[in-house]
C-alpha cells in the first residue's frame, strides 16, 4: 500500500489540479492578508479611554472574525484539492484502459483501493495543515486569537477531518459514475451542503410560522446528514473561538459574534456520526471497486 500511496503523491504533484490548487492558495492567502490588516487595523477604541477589557473583546472580535472569514475560503479550497485529486481514481483510468497495468495480478484490489485513499488523503491532510497553520498565523499578525492549545488541536483535526470524509465519498462515486459524473456529482453535493449551513445560520433571523420553521430545521439537518462537510466547519469554529464559555462573558447575540453563533452547533454525537459515515463511504467504495470489471 506504501507504493501506491506514493505513486499517488507523484502523480498528484504531477497533476495541473495540484499547481491550479497552489495557485489558488498563493492568490487566497495574499488578499486574506490584506483583508486582515484592514480590519485587525480598525480598532476604534484605541485612545477613547476606555478600559483594557472592552479593547481586547473588541480586538478579540476582530480576530475571530478574520478566521472565520479566512476558514470559510480555505475550507472552499480544501474541498477542491479533495474532490478533484481524487475523481478519477477508478473510472478515469479504466476508461482509459490503464486500470490493468496499474494493479499488479498478485496485489489484492483492496490493497491498491487503500493505497489510493491513504495517498490521497494524507496528501490533503498536510496540505490542510499548512493551509491552517497559514490562516492562524496571519490573523495572529495583525489581530487576537485564541491561545488554548487544547483547542488548537481539536480546531485542527476537525478541519482536516473533511480531507478522508470528501476523498472517501470521491472515490465511492469514482466507482458508480464516469469520472466527469463523479466531479459534478460532489461539486453539487459539496454545495448543497454549504447551502444547508447557510440556511441552518439564517434560519433564527427569518420571521417564519413555528411550522416553516420546524420544516426548515428539518430539511438542514438532513442536508447535513448527507454532506457533514459544512456541519465539520462549524464546530471547528466553535471550538476554535470556545463559543459556550464565550458566552457566558459577552453577548454572542448580536455584533461580530452573531455570525459566528448563528444556527445549532453538531454535537458529539455528529461527529461520531460523520466518522462512522466515513467509514462507511470507505468499505462500499472498497466493495464496489473489487467487484467492478475493469
Amino acid at each position: 500500500m506504501r507504493t501506491i500511496a506514493g505513486m499517488t503523491w507523484k502523480e498528484l504533484l504531477r497533476k495541473k489540479v495540484m499547481l491550479l490548487t497552489l495557485l489558488m492558495t498563493a492568490v487566497f492567502l495574499l488578499a486574506f492578508w490584506f483583508v486582515a490588516q484592514t480590519i485587525g487595523s480598525n480598532n476604534i477604541f484605541e485612545g477613547n479611554g476606555l478600559n483594557s477589557y472592552t479593547t481586547l473583546i473588541y480586538r478579540f472580535t476582530n480576530g475571530a472574525f478574520i478566521l472565520m472569514l479566512g476558514f470559510f475560503f480555505g475550507s472552499f479550497v480544501i474541498a477542491f484539492l479533495a474532490i478533484f485529486s481524487s475523481f478519477s481514481a477508478i473510472s478515469g483510468e479504466a476508461e482509459q484502459g490503464i486500470m490493468q497495468a496499474m494493479i499488479p495480478r498478485p496485489q489484492p484490489r483492496w490493497k491498491w483501493y487503500l493505497g489510493r485513499w491513504l495517498g490521497y488523503v494524507s496528501l490533503g491532510v498536510i496540505y490542510a495543515g499548512v493551509l491552517f497553520a497559514a490562516i492562524l498565523s496571519i490573523t495572529l499578525f495583525h489581530a487576537a486569537i485564541p491561545q488554548d492549545p487544547a483547542a488548537l488541536l481539536r480546531a485542527f483535526l476537525l478541519f482536516v477531518s473533511v480531507v478522508p470524509l470528501l476523498v472517501s465519498l470521491t472515490m465511492l462515486g469514482s466507482g458508480i459514475f464516469s469520472a466527469l459524473g463523479t466531479g459534478v456529482f460532489m461539486t453539487m453535493l459539496y454545495g448543497a451542503g454549504w447551502l444547508g449551513g447557510m440556511l441552518d445560520k439564517l434560519s433564527g433571523s427569518l420571521r417564519l410560522e413555528p411550522e416553516g420553521l420546524s420544516m426548515l430545521n428539518n430539511l438542514t439537518g438532513l442536508i447535513s446528514m448527507i454532506m457533514p462537510a459544512d456541519g465539520l466547519q462549524r464546530r471547528m469554529i466553535a471550538e476554535l473561538l470556545s463559543i459556550k464559555e464565550l458566552s457566558g462573558m459577552v453577548d454572542i447575540t448580536s455584533g461580530g459574534f452573531s455570525m459566528l453563533s448563528g444556527g445549532s452547533q453538531p454535537s458529539d454525537a455528529f461527529i461520531v456520526y460523520t466518522i462512522a459515515y466515513t467509514l462507511v463511504a470507505l468499505l462500499i467504495g472498497l466493495l464496489r471497486f473489487k467487484r467492478r470489471d475493469l
